[in-house]
């Protein structure tokens, strides 16, 4: 174990964290210049179309020290966004230290302070690493002294490198030989293996990703999983290399994978403790805190024939995203669906689009809710995130709102527009520090239903990208709650139903009713788009029909025979607006979930 190093690198989006693997990877010579790409470890096209990490993704690297001793480095790159910061605390509870990426330009950001936090709760030995050294405006004495003040890590065990062009590599991998500590454990005591992550393989089953903390496992043990108590006969364990890598056996300290035919997906959980059927361990290890979805939304097959692939795709998607939570649930419009929780908007995109991409299905998601929390005459509380779920208001004695604290930092000459962004979202108790010459904290408390739709992206227009932005969940709050539904044609359409702050009600009806407006194709009468609370109907928007010309074919004559026409096909349309119904297409659904900007 003392030739073993788990580590893993952590940083603000865009940082490097990705090029520096890259590096690694080539410096260690796993990977050969002829089947050397960018983004190595990122190995999800989604991934690489984005320029951003959404798996944390394990490699073992073989590296030969200054001291002559061959060491393996198990390295963990983890995703930067802080939609994905589940991602990044489940692989740290697998290392033992961690490079703690900083952009030479742009200095400490809000995620860089988040995972350094992370990294604390964990007391893992944390190196300060000063990327993109290389650029015309990097500014490392700004930076060290950022490291100071605001992580408050000591400047001089800094390193400097470019990961874009190779700039102290050697120097990197030296530190964490020398500076990152061995992992503990006995490899005679019982087995106690954690796992961090996992994926499906068609032709193998599930495959396990875990840490070994105590004990040994090899090809032939039977293992068993504490947290449901299932058993199976382990078939393969290897590490991790550019592709998996077949071994004997793995060890206490060791990070690799298991294969053992688990063909009923739901016996993984992740954070579950892998031990020996025969000789099992004492207690479990300690798993992951539960994930707290931010963001909820329900999910319906386009057609209704295609309800049981989407369950089997999800069962099989949860292996691969612990982040992601889901249940059952239906629509009077849409039919069977699941209501699913997520940690924020890109989280909800990623999830649509790897649901598409990855299992080749066609799926329609209704507009984004948070979790409210109504207290009812009688005293009950009740929990809401899907707005059929709604209480009758009569019923409601006091309705609340989930709020955030979101910490913003950026160049000072952005503070107006930011300012100005945040009050416009509702955003109080406003504090602001400089924790550096020429940049500013910005801190707000908002309600989380004005930040879910576009408040990340209109951000980042405002400061031009220079910004960053993270938040963390406080209290609920009192706010006077209504219920808005979109009426189309007099039926209510429960999946473009949403539950809004009194004062956004009118704007948040008149942008629905428009965009369907534009999406729901005319038909042969008039149609009449509302938006409702209650009884009262607070926005319209009307498609005109197609009309024929019935009046072509009289050629003079008295005025009495037109207006018997037009009285008679009147009659029609009318006839037909009673019977007739109207088909939503799925643009429109989409349509909704647009934000004004677009």
């Amino acid at each position: 174990m003392e030739n073993i190093r788990n580590f893993s690198i952590i940083a603000h989006i865009d940082h490097g964290k990705s090029t520096l693997a890259d590096r690694l990877i080539q410096h260690t010579g796993v990977c050969d210049a002829r089947n050397y790409k960018d983004q190595m470890l990122d190995n999800m096209d989604i991934e690489r179309e984005r320029g951003i990490t959404i798996k944390s993704q394990a490699i073992t690297l073989p590296y030969t020290a200054s001291d002559g001793k061959t060491y393996s480095l198990n390295l963990i790159d983890t995703p930067g966004h802080v939609d994905f910061s589940y991602e990044v605390s489940r692989s740290l509870a697998s290392c033992e230290g961690v490079l703690l990426l900083i952009d030479a330009a742009q200095g400490v950001q809000a995620q860089t302070l988040a995972n350094l936090y992370l990294a604390m709760e964990h007391d893992l030995e944390i190196i300060p690493v000063i990327n993109k050294i290389d650029l015309p405006s990097a500014d490392v004495e700004r930076v060290l002294e950022q490291i100071d003040s605001e992580l408050g890590l000591d400047p001089d065990t800094h390193l400097k490198c470019s990961a874009k062009d190779g700039t102290g590599i050697s120097e990197i991998l030296e530190a964490i030989v020398q500076r990152i500590p061995e992992p503990a454990g006995d490899e005679k005591q019982r087995l106690a293996a954690l796992i961090f992550d996992a994926h499906y393989d068609a032709f193998r089953g599930t495959v396990i990703n875990c840490r070994l903390f105590d004990g040994t496992l090899k090809a032939g043990d039977v293992i068993r999983f504490m947290f449901n108590d299932s058993v199976y006969r382990v078939e393969e364990v290897g590490h991790f290399l550019m592709t998996r890598q077949k071994c004997a056996q793995l060890s206490a300290g060791e990070v690799g994978y298991i294969i053992a035919g688990i063909k009923t997906v739901s016996d993984v959980s992740i954070g579950d403790t892998i031990t020996l059927d025969d000789r099992p361990c004492a207690k479990p290890l300690g798993g992951f805190k539960e994930v707290k979805p931010v963001v909820f939304a329900s999910i319906y097959p386009i057609s209704s024939d295609d309800y049981e692939d989407l369950a089997e795709a999800l069962d099989k998607y949860k292996l691969n995203d612990a982040a992601f939570i889901y249940e059952k649930d239906s629509s009077v419009a849409l039919g069977l669906g699941f209501r699913c929780g997520f940690l924020g908007l890109l989280h909800l995109d990623i999830v649509q689009e790897r649901l598409e991409r990855e299992y080749d299905l066609s799926i329609i998601l209704s507009v984004p809710s948070v979790r409210y929390r109504f207290t009812l005459k009688n005293g009950t509380v009740l929990y809401v995130d899907n707005p059929s779920h709604y209480p009758g208001v009569m019923a409601i004695d006091k309705a609340e709102e989930p709020y955030i604290r979101a910490s913003m930092m950026l160049p000072e000459r952005y503070i107006g527009p930011v300012m100005n962004l945040c009050v416009e979202r509702r955003g109080v108790n406003s504090t602001m520090n400089y924790p550096s010459p020429g940049r500013a904290e910005l801190v707000f408390e908002m309600p989380l239903s004005e930040v879910i739709y576009d408040f990340y992206d209109r951000f980042k227009s405002v400061t031009q990208g220079y910004g960053s932005y993270d938040y963390d969940l406080i209290d609920y709050r009192e706010s006077p709650l209504v219920l808005l539904d979109i009426l189309v044609n007099g039926e209510k359409v429960d999946a473009l139903s949403q539950i809004v702050h009194r004062d956004r009600a009118r704007s948040r009806g008149v942008q629905a009713c428009d965009r369907l407006k534009d999406e729901i194709p005319r038909q042969m009468y008039k149609i009449a788009i509302q938006g409702a609370i209650g009884g009262e109907i607070i926005s319209r928007s009307t498609i005109s029909a197609f009309r024929k010309d019935v009046t072509a074919k009289c050629y003079g004559g008295d005025i009495t025979r037109k207006r018997k026409l037009l009285e008679k096909q009147k009659k029609g349309k009318k006839r037909m607006k009673m019977i007739g119904s109207v088909s939503i297409p799925q643009s429109a659904f989409l349509a909704v979930l647009k934000s004004d900007s677009d």
